[in-house]
């Protein structure tokens, strides 16, 4: 049996190590079962559509940990490119060509993204019956899609370089409408970067013929959804972008 290699990641809910020329993604305990078994399906339906993302190999019980086997991505992180350059670049649209190229496969087997918001709305804390009926009116008032969505997607899980990018961390893999995904984007970006995000849109718009105010008008329910994921510290700031503080 290969040995467990050296740690070349770290996230909430994850940690990634060196297994023989292979990743592997060892979830934290909490739920480690139930996620591994979530993204290796994620991947095997993306596998078919020839996207940048890796191929699962294996899931499995690790050291008492539950994880996947998966190909190991380029070992250089595209945000380290991001984050040095200033203003509106050359690689926000990059960055949205990539975002367009996953919005462009349908996104048939892949969990509804209508269905996980309207869940996590419902258990999100902080906020009162109105608000969140509210809030749920306001999804679905919005219009659902068939397209793969990644859920998480940022310059933190693009790897690699010109034609070599890979995209991590497909967990939260859905289908629906490529516009919330573009917003998830966005809250992310608001909270990492604040003075990229906006441009990240905008680049997306342009480079696609979506309209600002499409990608944006999913923002109240995306922000209320986010408030289910244990980031305590951005909670005030969720909260005013549902437009509930």
């Amino acid at each position: 049996m290969t040995e467990i290699g050296r740690i070349l990641g770290s996230g909430k809910e994850a940690e990634v190590f060196e297994y023989g020329a292979l990743a592997l993604k060892l979830y934290r305990r909490a739920a480690s079962k139930a996620s591994s078994f979530r993204e290796a399906a994620n991947l095997s339906i993306l596998e078919r559509l020839a996207l940048p993302a890796p191929k699962v190999h294996a899931v499995g019980e690790f050291d008492g940990r539950w994880g996947v086997l998966m190909d190991r991505a380029p070992s250089c992180c595209f945000a380290d490119q991001f984050v040095s350059t200033a203003g509106r670049a050359p690689l926000e649209d990059m960055v949205a060509q990539l975002h367009r190229r996953l919005h462009e496969k349908p996104g048939d087997g892949l969990p509804s993204l209508m269905a996980r918001l309207s869940a996590r709305i419902r258990r999100a804390e902080g906020l009162d019956a109105a608000r969140r009926k509210r809030l749920l009116l306001e999804l679905d008032s919005l219009p659902d899609g068939d397209r793969v969505c990644h859920g998480d997607f940022h310059p933190w899980n693009i790897h690699g370089s010109g034609q070599g990018f890979m995209i991590v961390d497909w967990l939260d893999a859905c289908c629906g409408n490529p516009l919330a995904d573009v917003c998830r984007t966005y809250v992310l970006l608001h909270h990492a970067m604040p003075d990229r995000a906006m441009g990240y849109v905008e680049a997306y718009a342009s480079v696609t013929g979506a309209e600002v105010g499409g990608i944006l008008a999913w923002l109240p329910p995306i922000a209320a959804a986010r408030l289910t994921e244990g980031v305590a510290q951005e909670n005030d700031e969720l909260l005013r972008l549902a437009g509930v503080s």
